[in-house]
């Protein structure tokens, strides 16, 4: 176990658990820029930004690349009322983007982006990252849907998200929605998967015995410079302490709001199964070497992998 989170270096005030809502929902998804010309990337994030409409303003934030744009949910206490809102998320996005001649499209990869024409966004934090991860910043734009669910306290939460973990192929393999690059077919179901990989901080990340644990191996990072904070953190599960959450990270963009819905039924009724049940053997919680190997089978067949199950062989 690690040190109390009270005797941390300073600076560790970001590991206090926010209030939230059991089982509450935050969606994200990143959406592409499209040039409906030839349905290329429109690398017009700026401009974009600059023109949004007042009632999308809160929603929406530029990503690591130019034709890359997020928009966000607030936090919901249903699956509902979260799709209800994205759809109109989408539909405003849609229609403020059309006026400066510019579509908007989702799927994990755009189909034949390559990476010499994508340009890294301006703003402050992608420019750190495009400082700190070189060339690998510059790799073809990867789209992804993120869910966040609310759990009431950090010893619940890092227990959830230990439990969590063995889920991420499952969630994979169901939302692979990625299988062309550089306009070919990949082989890959989610081709998404592999390019992201190329990051640091990204896969499933280890088991954790409590959330002092979590918070020391965080704040070694952040202290030693690895990482300026925690968000930096690119893991397919990440505890999220400022908004009370955990967040999904690992599902391709859905093209279609109503297996948007679905995956997010999916991650809420799982998360409120493995907290109030536990039914993951813990065989599986602790096989990394299985979890590793059944999220590259999830990645390159998608619905159709054959998962190992530790306990059957």
């Amino acid at each position: 176990m690690g040190a109390p989170i009270d005797d941390l270096a300073q600076g560790a005030d970001w590991a206090e658990w926010a209030e939230s809502a059991p089982y509450s929902l935050g969606l994200e998804e990143e959406i592409m820029l499209l040039d409906p010309w030839d349905w290329a990337l429109a690398q017009r994030i700026e401009e974009v930004l600059e023109r949004l409409p007042a009632t999308l303003a809160g929603f929406v934030s530029a990503e690591t690349h130019q034709a890359a744009i997020e928009i966000a949910t607030d936090p919901h206490a249903d699956v509902p009322s979260a799709i209800a809102q994205m759809r109109v998320l989408r539909s405003q996005l849609t229609d403020a983007v059309a006026r400066l001649g510019i579509a908007a499209g989702t799927a994990g990869t755009h189909p034949f982006a390559v990476w010499s024409e994508t340009m890294v966004s301006p703003d402050g934090r992608h420019q750190l990252i495009h400082q700190t991860m070189r060339e690998l910043a510059r790799r073809e734009p990867t789209f992804a849907l993120h869910v966040h669910v609310g759990v009431p306290d950090p010893d619940s939460a890092v227990r959830l998200f230990n439990r969590l973990r063995a889920h991420v192929p499952l969630f994979l393999a169901l939302s692979a929605n990625s299988p062309y690059w550089q306009g070919r077919d990949s082989g890959l179901a989610s081709t998404r998967t592999a390019l992201f990989g190329a990051f640091p901080r990204t896969g499933i990340p280890r088991y954790y015995g409590s959330y002092e644990d979590w918070v020391a191996t965080v704040d070694l990072l952040v202290r030693s410079g690895a990482l300026p904070e925690p968000t930096f953190l690119w893991w397919d599960v990440r505890l999220q302490p400022r908004l009370g959450t955990i967040e999904i990270r690992i599902m391709d963009a859905q093209s279609s709001i109503a297996d948007t819905a679905a995956l997010v039924a999916l991650v809420q009724s799982v998360a409120r199964l493995e907290r109030e049940e536990g039914f993951v053997p813990p065989e599986l919680i602790a096989a990394d070497e299985v979890l590793a190997e059944n999220r590259f089978l999830a990645a390159r067949d998608g619905a159709d992998a054959e998962l190992i199950d530790p306990l059957a062989g």
